[in-house]
């Protein structure tokens, strides 16, 4: 029987870190959608305004029996840059700000561990800037959003942004 456990992520455009997760052994699902932020229910127009103070995050849900919430964040650590504030590459406002919302105390201690160990692994040359805030409301992105670059491989910001991320990940 499944033991499905969530965690919600933000590490810059959703589509990347969609792309990267759906790609995980015992990842059953992962939602683009929004978090942190002051508007209920906001749209994908108010959120890049970056006047509801919500990030572009990814929902996953994943099976506690096959993979773990420790191993998540090593992904996370690996799949983008934890070291700008508010950017990643070309996409730049507080939407992209890379932050952990945490549903419990458990993922709270462990994603504070996560981090200092991140931070110390001298992998990075800068520190780490991520947040890390317990999870109010995760408001799930329009439909278009989700499944991003499966269903738009031959994209601009597939084929130059995602792919690459994903070949230098091996995971395409």
């Amino acid at each position: 029987m499944e033991e499905l456990n969530s965690a919600t992520l933000g590490g810059g455009c959703f589509w990347c870190l969609e792309a990267v997760y759906t790609r995980l052994e015992g990842v059953n699902s992962v939602v683009s959608g929004y978090a942190g932020g002051n508007v209920e229910n906001p749209t994908y127009e108010q959120v890049c305004t970056g006047e509801t103070s919500h990030a572009e995050v990814v929902k996953i849900n994943f099976d506690s029996k096959e993979t773990s919430f420790e191993t998540l964040l090593e992904w996370f650590w690996r799949c983008h840059d934890p070291t700008t504030l508010n950017r990643q590459g070309g996409d730049i406002g507080t939407q992209y700000r890379s932050v952990i919302y945490y549903e419990n105390e458990n993922q709270k201690s462990i994603a504070h561990k996560s981090k200092i160990d991140a931070d110390s692994s001298g992998f990075f040359d800068n520190p780490i800037v991520t947040e890390i805030h317990e999870l109010d409301v995760f408001y799930p992105a329009e439909d278009y959003h989700h499944d991003y670059y499966k269903k738009n491989p031959d994209a601009g910001y597939c084929t130059y942004i995602i792919r690459p991320k994903l070949e230098k990940l091996n995971m395409e």
